[in-house]
């Protein structure tokens, strides 16, 4: 018998044991290994067990029958733990796992997660489930670019494999974090048949509860921790929806219970069309249109800029004037330099530029200089897709064709259009907290959207606009609400935490661990 099986099964049938239920295991076929165990009733949970795929497997009862030790589940995908990642030199210095959980009919769609203890006191600390916005970007942004504990070299890509190193603040600092792939069809998820094939963000909000029932199964030694659920960007529209899911399962009773102490949500997508229109006011507010020019739009276009009525000719030809202005402008973050790709016209589209780096990493264009904020999303391309890396993170060989660091070919659903009664629904079902913190110099989703929607909500103020420090300088503004609701602005950041790691992680520590900023 292979020397990793024997250790599990005697704590596979100790777990049996401790759980009133009887363990059996037999060779089947010479190569695969039947593990069961038999409840009172004799209803059994079967899992076979491949020599070659065993790392760890996690056992958990009780998870699908209300108030009982009723049923033995063993979990329905392998975690592995990784002690290793090609590109970092030497062992990590974290704990480390990946997986895959199904859910859905059938278990047919496979979300692939990477999760990362607490290097602080897992036992204890919060357990977040981060979401990448998008829709369709991969968790490896958030954990490599944004808030975990590795990021990408930025040398000269030579043909070899990019290089990792650790980061000064990652979030896994003071709490565990599941970095999840979802929808699927994003990064390493998959669907075991093209019909699963139909992500929605009401679709992705009971998934993602699916999962993380599914997970805490499988991880019963984190049921109790503090349990949040976070992302940025596009997860604005998802999260709420996450937490009502989370919210209404554990009115109902369903098993397990999970801790759900609040939500996180950076720059976050609210409602799409004011998300757009606030990009107008905040470009006077930041100097990059003129006074008359605004007066102009907003006597003319009556605020709305998206969806401009095709009769109003002075509007749409005032909205080609602004568009003259902030073209060459990076929405991302205001400050910086736009790339010069190798393209007449490459931040035209939808997806303002990224689609066409996406075509750059899958052609032989000419590709960016480690000068441009987008190079390190070129290096993921290349680590991702290394045969390599993907033995290493245990990726199922065959699951997915080419890893996207965002999939825009997706075909997803956008059916949630405001994400607003979501806010306003679990102000009043739960006692949640909330962090909402916007980069005052992101253009892609500008914090006065974000404080409109928020003001929309009619919540007292505990504690009105201030200065929030570190080393005694000031690093943003924050203000806070009756229904534990932190709004933080954080300066001269854009999009996302990779902007401004430190002041990104003091924001998120002194929050998290119930601190004022």
């Amino acid at each position: 018998m292979n020397h990793m099986i024997a250790p599990l099964l005697l704590g596979l049938s100790e777990a049996c044991k401790d759980n009133r239920l009887i363990f059996r295991n037999e060779l089947v076929n010479g190569r695969t290994l039947r593990v069961t165990c038999v409840s009172s009733e004799n209803r059994r949970v079967v899992k076979d067990v491949k020599h070659h795929e065993v790392l760890r497997i996690s056992f958990a009862v009780g998870a699908s029958v209300k108030g009982s030790i009723g049923t033995g589940t063993l979990s329905n995908g392998l975690a592995s733990v990784i002690s290793y990642l090609p590109g970092f030199e030497g062992l990590l210095p974290f704990h480390l796992e990946t997986g895959y959980i199904g859910v859905g009919e059938g278990e047919k769609v496979q979300l692939f997660y990477y999760f990362i203890k607490s290097e602080n006191n897992p036992e204890e600390d919060p357990l977040i489930i981060w979401l990448t916005g998008g829709p369709a970007c991969t968790a490896l942004s958030a954990l490599a670019f944004e808030i975990g504990p590795l990021t990408f070299k930025t040398e000269g890509y030579n043909g070899g494999l990019p290089s990792l190193v650790s980061t000064s603040y990652s979030w896994t600092k003071v709490a565990s974090i599941i970095f999840l792939d979802q929808p699927v069809g994003t990064g390493y998820s998959y669907s075991t048949t093209p019909l699963s094939y139909k992500p929605s963000d009401t679709g992705e909000a009971k998934q993602t509860y699916e999962f993380l029932q599914k997970w805490l199964v499988e991880n019963p030694q984190f049921v109790s921790n503090p349990i949040y659920v976070g992302g940025d960007s596009y997860a604005g529209i998802v999260v709420p929806a996450i937490v009502q899911q989370i919210s209404i399962g554990n009115e109902h009773g369903y098993k397990p219970q999970i801790n759900l102490k609040g939500y996180i949500l950076g720059n976050p997508s609210t409602d799409l069309d004011s998300d757009h229109n606030s990009k107008i006011p905040y470009a006077h507010r930041m100097g990059l249109i003129s006074d008359e020019l605004y007066e102009s739009l907003k006597r003319t276009c009556q605020g709305n800029y998206v969806k401009v009525d095709p009769t109003n000719t002075k509007c749409l030809k005032l909205m080609e004037e602004y568009e003259k202005c902030v073209s060459r402008i990076n929405e991302g973050l205001i400050l910086i330099a736009l790339c010069d790709l190798a393209s007449p016209n490459p931040y035209s589209g939808e997806h303002g530029g990224r689609s066409y780096l996406q075509t750059l990493v899958q052609s032989d264009l000419s590709l960016p200089t480690p000068d441009c904020y987008m190079y390190r999303y070129l290096l993921a391309s290349h680590w991702a897709n290394d045969e390599d890396v993907r033995r290493a993170l245990h990726v199922v060989k065959g699951s997915i064709g080419k890893w996207m660091r965002c999939n825009w070919d997706l075909p997803y659903e956008k059916d949630i259009k405001s994400s607003v009664p979501y806010h306003r629904n679990n102000s009043i079902k739960g006692d949640y907290r909330s962090l909402v913190y916007s980069g005052d110099h992101d253009m892609m989703v500008p914090y006065i959207g974000t404080e409109a929607w928020i003001k929309s909500l009619n919540y007292s103020i505990t504690d009105d606009w201030r200065p929030w420090f570190v080393n005694n300088q000031v690093i943003g503004y924050a203000r806070t609400y009756a229904n534990n609701m932190t709004f933080a602005t954080i300066k001269a950041r854009g999009h996302t935490a990779e902007y401004k790691p430190e002041e990104s992680f003091m924001m998120f520590q002194r929050w998290i661990s119930g601190r004022p900023l």
